[in-house]
């Protein structure tokens, strides 16, 4: 993950609702810094999901809220959360739009947000 803040080889998707991807609401894990990843995009695993039915939204409707997001396809693509948990609907959101090659970070905010060493984007 910290070689991609540089190579950008990877696009990487953080799971987590708008509030603890800004930085403005406290995470349930210890941390030492608020916000996200650099360079992360957020797509919270909620969006992903119709609340009636609780499946997975529409085909159609799941290929657009990833493409309004920015996020390519074609290109390696990390989820990310708070723990590693959560990343993963959005990897299995993937899935069934046919990626087959979605990583998880496990360690999700859960460790970058403890490191000293990782930089964090707050708004």
């Amino acid at each position: 993950m910290k070689a991609n803040l540089v190579n950008n080889a990877e696009q990487v998707i953080d799971a987590r609702g708008p509030s603890k991807f800004d930085g403005s609401q406290e995470d349930v894990f210890p941390h030492k810094k608020l916000g996200h990843i650099p360079n992360s995009i957020n797509i919270p695993w909620g969006d992903l999901i119709d609340p009636e039915s609780g499946a997975f939204i529409a085909h159609e409707a799941l290929a657009a809220r990833f493409q309004a997001a920015g996020i390519d396809l074609q290109r390696p693509i990390v989820t990310t959360c708070g723990s590693g948990i959560t990343s993963c609907v959005v990897a299995l959101g993937l899935f069934l739009l046919g990626k087959k090659d979605v990583a998880v970070y496990d360690g999700s905010w859960a460790e970058w947000g403890l490191e000293e060493d990782t930089p964090a984007v707050a708004a």
